[in-house]
């Protein structure tokens, strides 16, 4: 099989992580309009059956890290794909609430660890050349999942069928089970297990070129070393210490504000927001799949501008675009208006610049900073543990909104989340350092030295006297 081939398929099997990711966190928001046909669902409920895969998910990641080193990316995956087909099929048969929780739980373990093991894989195992969008790319793949389970959603709309929107699920599952198998493992993972003639026949299959395969497992077996010789364990008592203080909060306040600027409301309940305002089930679905669209495809742009205008710049025009969505959005759902065309295009409109203004910055780019912000000696520990935070303040978004929905309606909540986005802005505009055109280890020195990093073109400008 051609090189070229060889690595379209990793790929191929790395973007079907990406999508299950994206394809089950997405698909409850549609499916939950007629759960409650079948299961009689709280407020409370509600929120729980879709943050019980974002409970899952922090367990998924939290144990990920450790069980990459000891299994190996790939075997990961695989066990990965099987706890997706246990937690899918299980979540399609529920007969009552405290089942349904439960599968969805199961289905976040593995949800959780894709968010982890899946980059890493590629990213061990991608050409150096292919390395650098890979962050990103997970993100576009995530957005096609989600766009997928919208579309899905839609289609077995009429039918109800909220069991097969929630089952399809096993299918990639399944492709990726079966195609993981066929893949190599990790060539850093072998080296780190004293396994290098693996790791070059691997490298050799995959490059093509016995010479490059030797060249590139020498820098693999020097960056080991080093690891090893510079690698430290990561406590908390650590993270706070006054040196690192600094950097673990900002990267904390990055994943918070992620969360808390509302997206998870967009993303899970949408159509519970559209139905409140007069739309039918069928046309609040196909409402979702524009949104999911607009998601996906204002990614694409985030991809080239994030290394051109910097992290900084989109951060901060995403929150002011967040932001002035939330204000049309309160303003128009406690204005009165009652139901009509004038509504329903005004909370569109709303919803559309939200779902733009994240995707085109907050979506992408936190997870690009996330690792540049942190030393090398505890880049991957420190970043695992921001991502079960992460995980952590999804959770607690998706399980309180459904309440708070009923207790204040959709305004009161529109105007909070206006003020978590301008509060984001303000939190990237004085705290957050840009870290576009600079090495990581720059970036390391001015983090830990108490001043934020600055991009290149800045720092070249001479300071009069």
């Amino acid at each position: 099989m051609p090189t070229r081939i060889k690595n379209a398929l990793i790929w191929v099997f790395g973007a079907l992580g990406g999508i299950l990711w994206g394809y089950d966190t997405g698909v409850i928001s549609g499916a939950m309009l007629f759960i409650k046909n079948d299961i009689p669902l709280t407020p409370l409920l509600e929120g729980l059956v879709v943050s019980g895969l974002l409970v899952g998910a922090m367990l998924g990641a939290g144990l990920s890290g450790r069980l990459s080193d000891s299994w190996g990316r790939r075997r990961l995956i695989l066990a990965a794909s099987g706890v997706f087909i246990l937690g899918t099929l299980g979540a399609s048969f529920a007969f009552d609430a405290a089942s349904l929780i439960a599968f969805r739980f199961v289905l976040g373990i593995g949800v959780g660890i894709a968010s982890v093991a899946v980059p890493l894989y590629l990213t061990e195992l991608a050409p150096k050349q292919l390395r650098g969008g890979l962050t990103s790319l997970m993100q576009l793949l995530v957005t096609v999942g989600i766009f997928v389970a919208y579309v899905t959603d839609y289609l077995l709309a009429d039918a109800e069928a909220w069991r097969w929107m929630i089952g399809l699920g096993v299918v990639p599952a399944a492709v990726l089970a079966l195609g993981i198998i066929t893949q190599p493992e990790s060539p850093r993972w072998l080296v780190g297990k004293g396994r290098a003639d693996e790791a070059r026949t691997v490298l050799t299959r995959l490059r093509g070129d016995a010479g490059a395969a030797g060249e590139e497992l020498a820098e693999i077996e020097r960056a080991e070393r080093t690891e090893r010789a510079q690698s430290e364990p990561l406590t908390l008592r650590r993270l706070l210490s006054p040196r690192l203080r600094p950097v673990f909060a900002v990267g904390m306040l990055l994943v918070l504000f992620q969360n808390f600027v509302g997206i998870n409301t967009i993303i899970y309940y949408a159509p519970t927001l559209l139905t409140d305002i007069g739309f039918g089930s069928g046309g609040a679905i196909l409402a979702e799949v524009g949104i999911g669209l607009l998601n996906m495809l204002m990614t694409l742009p985030a991809m080239r501008l994030i290394d051109r205008k910097g992290r900084k710049p989109l951060l901060l025009c995403g929150a002011l675009g967040m932001c002035a969505a939330m204000v049309l959005l309160a303003v128009t759902n406690l204005s009165g208006l009652g139901y009509g065309a004038l509504l329903s295009v005004l909370t569109l409109l709303g919803i559309a610049l939200y779902i733009a203004s994240f995707a085109i910055s907050w979506g992408p780019v936190q997870w690009v900073m996330l690792p540049e912000l942190f030393p090398m000696r505890i880049r991957a520990s420190a970043v695992g543990l921001c991502v079960l935070f992460n995980w952590l303040f999804n959770m607690i978004v998706a399980l309180v909104f459904p309440s708070l929905l009923h207790a204040w309606g959709a305004g009161i909540n529109f105007l909070f989340f206006a003020g978590t986005t301008l509060l984001a802005f303000l939190f990237v505009q004085r705290l957050l350092p840009e870290t576009k055109g600079r090495s990581l280890e720059e970036i390391e020195q001015d983090l830990l030295r108490g001043r934020p990093a600055r991009p290149e073109a800045e720092r070249s400008v001479p300071v009069s006297s």
